[in-house]
């Protein structure tokens, strides 16, 4: 029965995404490859076995051939450009609007040599049907009863021995269970079985419970001591008759929280119970010396396209370069790069994890989930606040999203006003355009809270295929020989974030208000378009940028948030050199700008704040201050030869990163916020 070739078919659909993907680190995946091949690849030849009619038995062959091939290649067309691999929820909800808003971008990649490789490859059982049919050789024999019956057998034996498999092997177990993430399944498990996972989260969700876990020692968060002030008797040198100096008062430090009945939530059930009864249980941060030191002076934030910490240069760059090294100086960041540019997005501006990929933006603005944004909190404040994007208004459905965001004079993109601006008749579009257009809009304000997401710095890095980076290349001379065009064209793109930025703060120090003024600038993702695959251990372009091999996904996401003031440059500098993320922003944010919040209900934390130092991302790695914990490899490293790692450290932090995540999940699909502190939309 040649009918059975089917499983093998898809078998190879399977090896060859592995391949295009992970290279021969997909190798670890076939065991459960050849099993899902089974499963899946079954009940296809369980159909062809009961149709007999000549005529419709191979066009059911064949439109099953196809069919089953269109996943893998559409998963490998998105991540060819986005470097990602889309879960179902982004694929349905965050990616469409990429997909068409970069019409000629995909249709490049399918027409590229990678692309009709793919397309031939996958074409080969359909022209294999073809060349049957035209040789008279394709089989329409009828099997008998039993050989359909041991054939439909074969996927409840399949799916028992992958269950088997998954038990006796502990890293594959974490990744089923607490540890689950679409990513991470298929490079364990391959596509088939990585899919059919997803399904199983969207339908029942994931992740496990909560772990009971005390935060090591050497991390606690605890109250400043108040009492220790390290000064001396005041009145121990004092000449007779001299009054003693009145003594400057110990700051009082306050735990960060608010007015919250977790118990009352808890006792709602579901979801809401489960949430509360988690932030009962974390130890809040408290205020301290940075606490309000922004109170009252404007905000700009900045969500940058493909920026990273290579792109700041003294020559090239010189305004980045200023504002990252005479502001508050992040020198150990990160970015996880999830669901792409909207996943970025969203962990800057609500301070999560994009757990439901391109549907997490959605879910929290339909959840009413918006009270802890800076657009809220400051627009409670009075503010000005209006938010700007230099590409199409409704991509991504920004026009229904960043309208919820708390500013009050809206949001504007491309075709609903900044077309006056932005010549969008170019790919990408120019971000000093977008300044230069923007800026009076709110520099006459009193006080404003503004909002960019930038577009210049966006793939492809060639020299005639992307605007910004042909129009400054003559400005990149210097790189001439040293730099590949990849990397050349890449730097030469974000120097048209440069010069808008430089206008930008010009005409805060015309108007005098550049020390009234905060930058914030974090990226959405790394550079993902420098590298047709962008698998770890397999970006030269990527390498070339950073100047190491890039080997895993902490490295891949390294990156430089900014945060600058004009006051700043007028005091000594200010360095934060343990590890942060972009989900620290939004917190740290709150406390520098004296704004109330709760911190037990954000992930990450205030860096001013004695809580532990945590980057992570939803593969499960983490870095602390004492070193790098790598999930796939399920090695920790720690800092130097002579850091001391405490007894229990390890599985301590895996916990608390299980437990951040886990709150994630449950956070982004459900209303917690709304019913913890309400709705500011309403």
């Amino acid at each position: 029965m040649r009918r059975f070739e089917f499983i093998l078919y898809v078998f190879f659909y399977e090896v060859v995404f592995g391949l295009s993907v992970y290279g021969f680190g997909y190798f670890q995946a076939m065991p459960f490859s050849l099993l899902w091949s089974l499963i899946l690849g079954a009940p296809a030849v369980v159909l062809l076995m009961n149709i007999k009619g000549k005529k419709l038995l191979p066009i059911v062959d064949g439109l099953l051939r196809v069919l089953y091939a269109i996943p893998f290649l559409v998963e490998y067309f998105i991540y060819m450009q986005f470097k990602e691999l889309y879960d179902l929820n982004t694929i349905m909800n965050g990616a469409g609007g990429a997909l068409t808003g970069f019409t000629s971008t995909i249709m490049g990649l399918i027409f590229s040599p990678l692309g009709i490789l793919h397309l031939f490859l996958y074409s080969i059982p359909l022209s294999i049907l073809i060349m049957d049919l035209k040789r008279k050789k394709y089989d329409y024999s009828q099997p008998e009863k039993q050989i359909k019956t041991a054939t439909a057998v074969m996927i409840p034996v399949a799916l028992v021995f992958n269950i088997i498999i998954i038990a006796c092997i502990p890293s594959a177990r974490n990744i089923v269970g607490n540890e689950y993430n679409y990513p991470k399944a298929v490079e364990a498990f391959g596509y088939m079985e990585g899919t059919a996972l997803d399904v199983k989260a969207l339908l029942f969700g994931s992740g496990g419970d909560f772990q009971n876990v005390k935060t090591p020692v050497h991390l606690q968060t605890s109250k400043p001591d108040e009492s220790a002030t390290g000064e001396s008797d005041p009145n121990a040198s004092l000449a007779p008759g001299e009054s003693a100096p009145v003594p400057t008062p110990t700051p009082t430090h306050e735990p960060q929280v608010m007015d919250i009945d977790f118990t009352a939530l808890s006792q709602k059930g579901g979801k809401i119970a489960t949430l509360a009864q988690y932030c009962a249980n974390v130890e809040p941060t408290y205020t301290n010396k940075m606490t309000g030191k922004f109170k009252g002076k404007n905000l700009i934030m900045i969500t940058a396209e493909a920026f990273t910490a290579e792109a700041i240069d003294p020559e090239l760059t010189p305004t980045l370069y200023r504002l990252a090294t005479k502001g508050i100086q992040f020198t150990d960041s990160y970015v996880p790069a999830t669901a792409g540019t909207t996943g970025g997005e969203f962990s800057h501006i609500f301070g999560l994890l994009p757990t439901s990929g391109g549907k997490s933006f959605t879910n929290m603005i339909d959840n009413g989930c918006t009270y802890f944004t800076m657009g809220q909190r400051l627009n409670a404040e009075g503010y000005f606040g209006q938010a700007f994007h230099n590409n199409d208004y409704k991509y991504y459905s920004r026009h229904k999203t960043h309208t919820k965001l708390g500013y009050n004079q809206g949001f504007m993109g491309i075709y609903n006003g900044m077309e006056k601006w932005v010549n969008y008749h170019q790919w990408p579009e120019s971000d000093y355009d977008m300044f230069v257009g923007t800026c009076p809009l709110y520099l006459t304000q009193d006080h404003f809270n503004i909002y960019y997401m930038s577009v210049s710095g966006h793939s492809g890095y060639t020299r005639a295929g992307n605007a910004m980076s042909k129009k400054h290349w003559d400005e990149t001379a210097s790189l001439e020989g040293k730099a590949s065009e990849a990397v050349r064209a890449y730097k030469a793109c974000n120097m048209d974030l440069d010069q808008g930025l430089k206008y930008l703060v010009d005409r805060l120090e015309e108007c005098g208000k550049a020390d009234d003024t905060v930058i914030c600038i974090v990226a959405d993702h790394f550079p993902y378009g420098l590298d047709p695959d962008a698998s770890p251990g397999n970006m030269p372009k990527l390498s070339e940028l950073y100047g190491y091999e890039v080997k895993n996904y902490i490295q891949r996401d390294h990156n430089r948030i900014i945060m600058w003031c004009g006051s700043l440059e007028k005091e000594d500098p200010i360095v934060v050199d343990t590890p942060t993320t972009s989900l620290d922003i939004l917190p740290t944010l709150m406390n520098l700008f004296g704004i109330k919040y709760d911190s037990r209900l954000l992930p990450g934390r205030d860096v001013f704040s004695d809580s532990m130092p945590l980057a992570f991302n939803l593969n499960y790695d983490w870095k602390t201050d004492l070193g790098t914990y790598l999930s796939a490899k399920g090695e920790f490293t720690p800092k130097d030869a002579n850091t001391q790692i405490p007894e229990g450290y390890v599985q301590q932090v895996k916990s608390i990163v299980s437990n951040k995540i886990k709150y994630c999940k449950n956070m982004v699909g459900s209303d917690f916020f709304r019913q913890a502190v309400g709705d500011p939309n309403k």
